[in-house]
């Protein structure tokens, strides 16, 4: 089913078709508030007064012009303008294909550098997204880049790929900030643990490694996951060797595990919704799915009810 769902997020024709039915916009909307910032911009003052942060992102990647990267540029520095204006704790997360990396790659940088000023003029932060493995390199060369330049930028690991124990400990080096997923991608056998219990024995061994340095104040850390059971195995391993609750984070999705994120929150763990918004959700609402395909069952009640 997970490989299913992957094939169909990349499948052209069914991009440019089924976000037009109206049974599947409605199923997204389990994922983000609406297509538009202000219902995001509404979604993130709620969580606010549960004690919960929010992560904005517009969707979208791979753009083909630059003209469409400037304008993401100038929609993420409105948003944190707005919601620094709102009160919030300006945070975004954005894919380097959104900013131009398949066409300039210094374009891509010069655009995560300007979102990074902006992010600093609102004390915000910048998280940069990872993508497929074909992008891995490129896209920690543009964090080094502009995290050599800002300290508020952190950078999206993934736990599936064999690659990321090596690269999460040259990072250690300069104090990053490590937003760990499992991975949501469709990757060949010889890049990426291909079964979930491997994921997530590397999930954990990962952040066995991070640990002391973030207990240390070298690193923040971020377990991005709605695995419960997991963030709790790695909770006890915070709690072994003293770390503040506090130091631990938690992101999740908008709509998922809502009354696990307020849990957390209440047990002093600092909690984060990433709040996804725009029109172009179709192949990320696929990836949504496949990370949890049981997921398909509430696709199928919307069809029907």
């Amino acid at each position: 089913m997970r490989s299913l769902l992957l094939w169909c997020a990349q499948n052209l024709w069914l991009s440019e078709h089924v976000p037009q039915w109206g049974f599947v916009k409605r199923a997204a909307r389990r994922f983000m508030p609406g297509e538009d910032f202000d219902a995001a911009l509404k979604a993130g003052v709620a969580f606010k007064a549960q004690g919960i942060g929010a992560v904005f992102t517009k969707l979208g990647e791979n753009i083909k012009a630059m003209s469409e990267a400037t304008a993401a540029v100038e929609q993420y520095e409105l948003v944190l303008k707005t919601a620094a204006e709102a009160g919030l704790e300006p945070e975004i997360s954005v894919k380097p294909t959104q900013v131009g990396l398949d066409i300039d790659p210094d374009a891509a940088f010069a655009n995560l550098n300007r979102l990074a000023d902006a992010a600093a003029r609102v004390k915000g932060f910048l998280w940069i997204d990872m993508e497929g493995s074909a992008y891995t390199d490129r896209t920690l060369d543009l964090y080094n880049r502009v995290h050599a330049r800002h300290s508020a930028v952190g950078v999206c690991l993934q736990a599936y790929l064999y690659r990321t124990a090596s690269d999460a400990y040259r990072m250690l080096a300069f104090k990053p900030a490590i937003r760990l997923v499992k991975g949501a991608y469709a990757e060949p056998a010889d890049r990426a643990f291909p079964a979930k219990r491997d994921v997530d024995a590397n999930f954990l061994a990962l952040c066995a490694l991070v640990l002391p340095d973030a207990n240390r104040g070298r690193l923040r850390l971020v377990l991005a996951t709605h695995d419960v059971a997991l963030i709790d195995r790695v909770a006890r391993f915070a709690d072994a060797i003293g770390m503040d609750r506090h130091q631990l984070e938690v992101h999740m999705l908008y709509g998922i595990q809502a009354s696990q994120q307020a849990r957390l929150a209440t047990e002093g763990y600092r909690v984060k919704v990433l709040v996804a918004y725009g029109d172009a959700w179709y192949a990320w609402y696929l990836r949504r799915l496949a990370e949890r395909p049981a997921n398909i069952v509430f696709v199928a009640r919307q069809m029907f009810g």
